[in-house]
């Protein structure tokens, strides 16, 4: 039976490590470990499987949805929500046809005359006018909202973020380990569990932080990526190899939790912070080796490092963004 390793799963189907864990953890496909092997494998069930969410997903289905359509033996369930689907589409096709026509009417009438003004247009012109006041704002379903109180939540959680924090990490010794290659964030995680067992890191440091981000960012030269992954250590402890000490310099930054899967919400972070009448990114964006300064923390780590899956479903990240208040 034909079986991937997961960077060439992610290479070539065009999906990151971390996605396919997060397929995983929702439940829509399953990975193999064997015994003298230490990475995911896909076996050819799965990888049908893949190709079948990926198909899916550029059709605008769900994970919800893809989930209950890949659990269903019969086509029941999947005609239902394509069914449901194709609603939605024909409603915004509708919509997009009527703004098109719309707005190549005010071209024409534009390019007749110059000097109108597009309110006056607007207003003289009554067809038009029906023609927009028929629109609902909720007819384009942008954040696949189906309701005004619902597409203003959404636009309030997409524009504000109510929930960043603004933190100080202070300055720590850090072990750290890196790798670039097959899955580097579950190799590198695994090194870093493994030496807080064997040190009981836990218990003489029990206020330790994890972090991690990726490094290369994006892939080397070689088609893989990279992931370095830090623990917080007394100051005058050594580390084993291939373990590093490191020196973190801390700072202040803007914080938002995340459950694991949600990396698009760095772009929320990155447009709440452009937004911000107080702070400014401080982090340097030539350095894409090193994310640019960005990290990402674990939480609740401690109880999750004695477990034997520290990246359960109910796994939480804080999303770190340095910056500094505005001059």
């Amino acid at each position: 039976m034909e079986t991937m390793k997961i960077s060439h799963v992610s290479r070539s189907l065009g999906i990151s490590t971390r996605m396919l864990r997060y397929y995983e953890q929702a439940g829509l496909i399953e990975s193999l470990r064997r015994d003298d092997y230490a990475y995911r494998i896909y076996d050819e069930t799965a990888l049908a499987k893949l190709r079948q969410i990926l198909i899916l997903r550029k059709l605008r289905i769900p994970v919800k949805q893809i989930k209950v359509i890949l659990q269903k033996a019969d086509a029941v369930a999947a005609i239902e929500i394509f069914r449901q689907n194709i609603n939605e589409l024909d409603a915004e096709i509708t919509a997009l046809s009527t703004i098109r026509s719309i707005l190549s009417r005010f071209i024409d009438e534009l390019q007749e005359t110059a000097n109108i003004e597009i309110h006056n247009l607007i207003v003289q012109d009554k067809t038009l006018l029906a023609s927009i006041e028929s629109l609902s704002l909720t007819s384009i379903n942008f954040m696949e909202d189906k309701t005004m109180e619902r597409l203003e939540k959404a636009e309030e959680s997409l524009s504000k973020l109510n929930d960043v924090r603004i933190t100080y990490l202070p300055p720590a010794t850090v072990a750290s380990a890196h790798y670039i290659g097959d899955d580097p964030e579950s190799y590198t995680n695994k090194l870093i569990d493994q030496f807080v067992r064997d040190t009981n890191l836990s218990t003489i440091k029990p206020d330790l932080r994890h972090y991690g981000f990726n490094h290369p960012n994006p892939v080397d030269e070689t088609g893989y990526h990279g992931y370095e992954t830090w623990v917080t250590i007394p100051e005058d402890w050594e580390v084993p190899v291939p373990l590093i000490k490191k020196h973190f310099a801390g700072g202040l930054y803007a914080a938002h939790m995340i459950a694991f899967g949600n990396f698009n919400e760095w772009q929320w972070l990155f447009d709440w912070v452009e937004k911000s009448e107080q702070y400014e990114f401080a982090g340097d964006m030539q350095d894409q080796e090193h994310m640019c300064g960005l990290l990402e923390e674990h939480l609740n780590y401690l109880n999750h490092v004695h477990l034997d899956n520290t990246e359960p479903k109910d796994l939480q990240l804080d999303l770190l963004m340095p910056i500094r208040e505005r001059a």
